[in-house]
């Protein structure tokens, strides 16, 4: 092989390793502005998969316009996420199916911060009390242990596990807690996600069983944490699921809530 054939295969070889090289670069998976516990809104139809997988079972197809809560990213290509049913799976993280939710991501790394404020803040919360979905109620729950909650342990840890914050012990002290922290709202349409929500005690599932009291000077007897979309995240017997969460509108909830506020 003279001088020149040897020119032209170099060339040749560096076209093609080049090529290459840049063709991965196109075609692989373009990851969505989303880290640990943000939300992202779907912006085309794309499976939730039981594991990060595109041959694993199908959980669901997640319809453009939902928003769905990225619980942390697997691999390169996958983000595990919950949905707006509470349903976890993975979904690809291509920027084709998903965009990020505006301030809502939050950043990642180990610890917490007692200082952190705002829809990050309230994400981590969230998500952290979501972990213990489905464990036991028990009503005096100890505050050292995660195997049972009562509402107010339970709301309690969520704080400390995501932020380490220490909220009161108490569901009483915590409304006390929230009202010291500003302006609290008793119209329950009015809260934002991630408030605290304070109840009365039960009376029956009509809304005429609460006629005539007065909300003012009423015993708070159960907190939990507002999801937005008219859901309530908390824990009230173990009939009810443990720690679930529940609707609001038209239910007793709504005719025992007292007010509600941020505790960040």
């Amino acid at each position: 092989m003279n001088w020149k054939s040897k020119i032209i295969t170099a060339s040749l070889t560096a076209t093609m390793l080049m090529g290459s090289l840049t063709t991965g670069v196109l075609t692989a998976p373009v990851s969505a502005a989303a880290v640990e516990h943000s939300k992202l809104k779907v912006i085309w139809g794309v499976n939730m998969r039981t594991s990060p997988s595109s041959s694993a079972g199908v959980v669901r197809m997640v319809p453009k316009g939902e928003t769905v809560t990225v619980l942390k990213k697997s691999g390169s290509a996958w983000y595990k996420v919950q949905d707006s049913s509470n349903r976890t799976g993975y979904i690809s993280s291509s920027s084709k199916y998903t965009k990020a939710v505006s301030g809502s991501t939050t950043t990642s790394g180990s610890g917490s911060s007692t200082s952190e404020t705002g829809s990050a803040a309230v994400e981590k919360v969230i998500a952290a009390g979501m972990k213990y979905w489905g464990t036991p109620y028990e009503f005096g729950a100890s505050r050292n242990s995660t195997a049972t909650f009562d509402c107010s342990s339970f709301v309690r840890q969520a704080f400390i596990d995501a932020l380490g914050i220490k909220l009161p012990a108490d569901s009483r002290q915590q409304g006390t807690y929230v009202k010291g922290k500003g302006a609290v709202k008793t119209d329950w349409t009015k809260l934002k996600r991630g408030d605290l929500m304070f109840f009365m005690s039960y009376k029956g599932t009509k809304a005429s069983s609460y006629a005539g009291v007065n909300k003012s000077t009423a015993r708070i007897t159960h907190v939990g944490i507002y999801l937005g979309d008219g859901k309530v995240l908390h824990t009230y017997s173990n009939a009810g699921g443990g720690v679930t969460t529940s609707d609001i509108s038209g239910k007793h909830w709504e005719y025992r809530f007292l007010y509600g506020g941020s505790a960040l």
